[in-house]
């Protein structure tokens, strides 16, 4: 069944779910995306076609390529064990290929034989899924050719060249394909850098803790400082969580200010805390929590 422009969405969404669960004749259990951030693919191209009776292809040929508008995104899990391509054609058409080393392994150049259906392969045994307009296959057959493959940082991934082939249940008919990937080198991963003052003030008003510091970064991005502050005053234990929020950019670092309230009746006091600070932001290109800590001897002054 191939989905029409009109009820895409609610079809695709539908279409999908189906194939994930595995609930009707020719579904694949792929669940679309991995765990890594899916990058878009800058220059590439995919293509198959299938013999006459081949379910997922219907004895037709596809082709999609970046320089056609069709939109292409690609992922490795962390492990680059698994690469996951999707597909979304310019006509309205969409597919999901998967390509699987066996459990333990990153995939490398080099031809994988007795392929079964990712992601329910045997972990000794390659995966491969190719799925997309509704069809899929619920068990599979088939091998791939890796003739090249480069991985970046958090599965990014830079070159993929591949052919495969793929029998559904068992039968002599089948899918053959391709997929060419050529993006441009991945992005840095992000760095961050993370200082607390030596020195802050304890307010004789309101016994809050005012802190201080930097925060140092190689790519902009939103950073939240936050942690906790501790001192003991005369047998009490006095506690205090803190809070901020700072734009950083590269090139120098950023100044924060948090300030901290006591959680019981006595208040911060003049001498010496201990400071636990945390930085954390989202790297913007690998979509993954970037965290540092630090742990600082900190000198309260009257404020």
């Amino acid at each position: 069944m191939k989905l029409t422009a009109p009820g895409r969405a609610l079809g695709r969404a539908v279409a999908v779910l189906a194939l994930a669960l595995g609930l009707a004749t020719g579904s694949t259990g792929l669940l679309p995306g991995t765990e890594a951030h899916a990058q878009p693919v800058v220059e590439g191209s995919f293509s198959f076609g299938g013999d006459e009776g081949d379910w997922v292809s219907g004895g037709r040929s596809y082709a999609y390529s970046t320089s056609s508008q069709d939109r292409l995104n690609v992922s490795a899990d962390p492990g680059n064990n698994v690469v996951s391509l999707s597909v979304d054609g310019a006509n309205g058409d969409w597919w999901y290929l998967d390509l699987a080393a066996p459990a333990g392994t990153a995939l490398a150049p080099g031809t994988y034989t007795g392929a079964t259906r990712h992601p329910f392969n045997e972990p000794t045994e390659p995966g491969l899924s190719l799925s997309g307009n509704g069809r899929g296959c619920n068990t599979l057959t088939g091998e791939f050719t890796v003739a090249a493959v480069e991985f970046g940082p958090q599965g990014y991934v830079k070159k993929l060249d591949a052919t495969f082939v793929q029998h559904c249940e068992g039968g002599s008919t089948a899918a053959r394909g391709e997929v060419h990937i050529d993006n441009p080198p991945p992005p840095a991963e992000l760095d961050l850098g993370l200082a607390v003052a030596l020195k802050g003030t304890a307010s004789t008003l309101n016994g809050k803790a005012t802190l201080h510091g930097t925060v140092s970064c190689n790519k902009p991005v939103q950073v939240n400082v936050s942690g906790d502050v501790t001192q003991v005053k005369k047998q009490n234990l006095i506690r205090g969580s803190y809070s901020a929020s700072v734009s950083c950019a590269p090139g120098a670092p950023v100044d924060w200010t948090a300030t901290a309230t006591p959680t019981g009746s006595v208040p911060f006091q003049r001498g010496d805390v201990e400071v636990e600070a945390r930085a954390t932001a989202t790297d913007p290109d690998y979509d993954k929590p970037v965290t540092v800590t630090e742990t600082t001897a900190v000198r309260l002054t009257r404020g």
